[in-house]
């Protein structure tokens, strides 16, 4: 079952005053935008404004999927208390739109959550121009919003002092192009996310936290290409090489999973059983990656299957080594595996080229296999890196500027048109 964040509020600058709401629908595993709504609704209370908006955010979410489930947050206490059946609803105006609000979806299917106003920013600009627009008598339109990009995280950049106002034009001149290409239909602007070309702007992240949207130019879908294959990416627990930083590949001696592994497998499982969009779990053959997935599986009541693409890559005479001890004794491999993916490891190893090459069939196999499905794939450190260089359209080098931990999550997901959207955890917590 596909999952969707919506993301509501509403104000009025009076209370009662003139009044409007802002709601946003995401893409739960992926954090992509997929709808925003707004409108001025004239003279009305703060919280029938919040009401909505909340109502708004759910018929979009159901426009676009009636059999999703749907995560309701919102920073105003009143509405998601009364929602959630813990306070009574007795102000006259509200009760008919908590009403509406209840039967968009069936009973169960939505779960609220209360927020602080610093993390419902996106909706909370977009009630702000819905009344400006109103003011001025306008109506509020999606191609005039600003609400995505100042909800947004703009990180900021590494070069000179000078450069930052560079880069949050380029920020913003991305943003602007994901606008130009999205489908508006009435109040909805929907999208669908692009992996980045080299050259191409920087990605915006939005507030909460989710997936990075990029652009590249000539960008553009339509509403029909339907849900994305969405692949979490989980790397295995820890085993006993890995504090100790060992080269760990597929040629190795392919070690269990170490007692706090195995806690970081159990603490995952819990994640995503809160989380409940995963509908598949697949693995690498390898121990590690077995047992983690296994552990998570159990949990969720699924099966495993595995994948042999998705094992990790041979070191060759380097498996069980330390990076210092592959320097003393192989300096002149070692330096050239570093300056080429095309160079295989000491003793018959796999080269990132080699590897990626794997890592792509497999990935494209799955793809075809789990169309429009949520799926864990549970596997390693270069499997991982490869999935997500490929989807942002990175050159082979960046795969030594990427640091996953042990049980860290990502993900992927794949479009109908080729295009990806990455989204990265490496934290469990944010799935809470």
């Amino acid at each position: 079952m596909r999952e969707f964040i919506v993301e509501a509020d509403g104000g009025s600058r009076g209370n009662p005053g003139p009044a409007g709401y802002g709601s946003v629908v995401k893409d739960a595993a992926t954090g992509q935008t997929l709808a925003e709504r707004a409108e001025y609704i004239g003279v009305a209370t703060n919280n029938v404004a919040e009401y909505r908006g909340l109502l708004a955010g759910l018929r979009a979410a159901h426009e676009l999927d009636a059999s999703a489930s749907v995560h309701v947050r919102m920073d105003s206490k009143l509405v998601i208390e009364q929602m959630s059946g813990r306070w009574k609803i007795k102000h006259p105006s509200m009760k008919p739109l908590a009403a509406q609000a209840a039967t968009v979806f069936p009973p169960g299917r939505v779960t609220y959550e209360w927020i602080p106003r610093e993390r419902n920013k996106h909706a909370d600009r977009l009630a702000n121009e819905a009344m400006d627009a109103g003011g001025r008598g306008e109506q509020w339109t999606p191609s005039a919003s600003r609400a995505e990009l100042d909800a947004a995280v703009i990180p900021e950049p590494s070069g000179p002092p000078g450069d930052a106002a560079a880069g949050a034009a380029r920020a913003r001149a991305a943003l602007a192009d994901v606008r130009a290409a999205r489908t508006v239909a009435g109040a909805t602007a929907r999208g669908t996310p692009a992996a980045a070309a080299p050259g191409t702007a920087p990605a915006v992240s939005d507030q909460a936290g989710g997936a990075a949207e990029t652009s590249a130019p000539g960008w553009g879908s339509g509403p029909d290409l339907g849900a994305p294959a969405t692949f979490v990416l989980l790397r295995h627990g820890e085993t006993p090489l890995t504090p100790q930083k060992r080269f760990s590949g597929s040629g190795g001696t392919d070690p269990a999973l170490s007692g706090v592994g195995r806690d970081q497998a159990e603490r995952v499982a819990a994640a995503l059983a809160r989380r409940g969009t995963v509908q598949h779990v697949v693995a690498s053959p390898l121990t590690r990656t077995r047992e983690t997935a296994g552990i998570v599986a159990d949990r969720l009541g699924l099966e495993v299957t595995v994948e042999e693409g998705l094992r990790e890559t041979d070191f060759g005479a380097w498996e069980g080594l330390t990076f210092a001890e592959v320097r003393e004794r192989y300096p002149d491999d070692l330096n050239a595996w570093l300056a080429s993916p095309d160079v295989a490891p000491t003793g018959g190893g796999e080269s990132f080229a080699d590897t990626a090459v794997r890592v792509a069939a497999a990935r494209d196999k799955l793809i075809a296999a789990y169309a429009g499905r949520t799926v864990l794939l549970v596997t390693h450190v270069t499997p991982i890196k490869t999935l997500l260089r490929l989807a942002l359209g990175a050159p082979p080098e960046s795969l030594f500027r990427m640091e996953l931990s042990a049980a860290s999550l990502s993900a992927v997901a794949y479009y109908a048109d080729g295009n990806a959207s990455v989204r990265l955890f490496n934290d469990t917590g944010h799935l809470r």
